[in-house]
C-alpha cells in the first residue's frame, strides 16, 4: 500500500484548502447544525475529529502532524462559533460558561488527534523501509 503524499510536498493551494478552508468550513456547518441539531452536530464533530486524525497521515510523524491538528482544530473551534454567533439560534449543545474556549478545546483535540495519525503513519513506514544492510568493508 503506497504512503501518503507528505503535505509538505503538496502544492501552496491544497495545503491552504485542506488546512485552512475545509476546517473552517466544517466548523461552520458545525456552527450552523449546533442550534438545529444536536445529532446533526455531533455526526459533524466526528467527522471532524476523523479528519484530524487523517491528515495525521500526511506527516513524517505525531509531531507533524501535531502542528496541523492544532491549527485546523482551531479553525475549526473559531469558525464554529463565529457562524453560531451570526446564525444566532441557541446553541442545543453546552458551549460551556466561556464559549471561547471551545476553540482552545478544538485546536488541542485536533492536536492530540494528528499527532496520533501522524504516529500511527511513522509506525507503518517504519515497519515498511527496507532494511538497511551494513557495508561489510566499511565494519572491517
Amino acid at each position: 500500500m503506497p504512503l501518503p503524499v507528505l503535505f509538505r510536498d503538496r502544492s501552496r493551494a491544497f495545503q491552504i484548502i485542506s488546512g485552512g478552508v475545509v476546517p473552517a468550513a466544517i466548523g461552520a456547518l458545525a456552527g450552523i447544525l449546533i442550534g438545529v441539531s444536536t445529532g446533526g452536530y455531533w455526526a459533524v464533530a466526528i467527522i471532524a475529529g476523523v479528519g484530524g486524525f487523517l491528515s495525521g497521515f500526511e506527516h513524517q510523524d505525531g509531531w507533524g502532524g501535531a502542528d496541523r491538528g492544532l491549527v485546523g482544530g482551531a479553525i475549526y473551534g473559531a469558525s464554529l462559533l463565529i457562524t453560531h454567533a451570526i446564525v444566532g439560534t441557541t446553541a442545543k449543545v453546552s458551549l460551556g460558561s466561556f464559549p471561547p474556549f471551545l476553540a482552545v478545546v478544538t485546536a488541542l483535540g485536533g492536536m492530540l488527534l494528528a499527532a496520533a495519525g501522524g504516529r500511527l503513519v511513522r509506525v507503518q513506514r517504519e515497519k515498511h523501509a527496507d532494511p538497511v544492510e551494513p557495508d561489510l568493508e566499511e565494519a572491517i
